[in-house]
């Protein structure tokens, strides 16, 4: 059964409008030719993060996302996602946007990286940003 979670680790962190938001997702990854199978999402500090970057991608820095793709088969999304909910309050300030649209950014951002994008070129990151812009209007027209 596909199903979608999301949790808090070292943080109290609620996410608004869950139904439309795993709606949301499932319609992403439908529309990209890919089937659900499990997806976790772990809000988390700066801190938290950081660790894991330390720890399983030898990176020093913060950042507001890691993804962990578990799948082993083609086509199916099975993952952890790890979001900074300090990272995307700070991001959501300095790009003069709300918490809420930041967060389904970052959201979707991870998804596309499961449906296997990328963001390390310039040209991947623009492919990218071009999805995650579609997606969210995808968001915003089935509210």
């Amino acid at each position: 059964m596909p199903s979608i979670s999301f949790f808090e680790e070292d943080i109290h962190y609620k996410l608004k409008q869950k139904a439309i938001v795993r709606a949301w997702i499932v319609n992403t990854i439908a529309a990209e030719g890919y089937k659900l199978k499990t997806l976790s999402f772990i809000f988390c500090s700066d801190n938290y993060l950081l660790q894991i970057n330390q720890q399983y991608l030898n990176h020093d820095t913060f950042t507001d996302i890691i993804t962990f793709d578990n799948s082993e088969d083609e086509g199916l999304v099975l993952g952890d996602i790890f979001i900074s909910v300090e990272r995307v309050r700070e991001n959501a300030s300095q790009f003069n946007i709300t918490e809420t649209d930041e967060m389904h950014r970052v959201i979707i951002h991870g998804v596309l990286h499961l449906l296997g994008y990328k963001d390390k070129t310039v040209a991947d990151k623009k492919k990218m940003t071009l999805k995650e812009d579609f997606y969210l209007q995808q968001r915003l027209l089935n509210q």
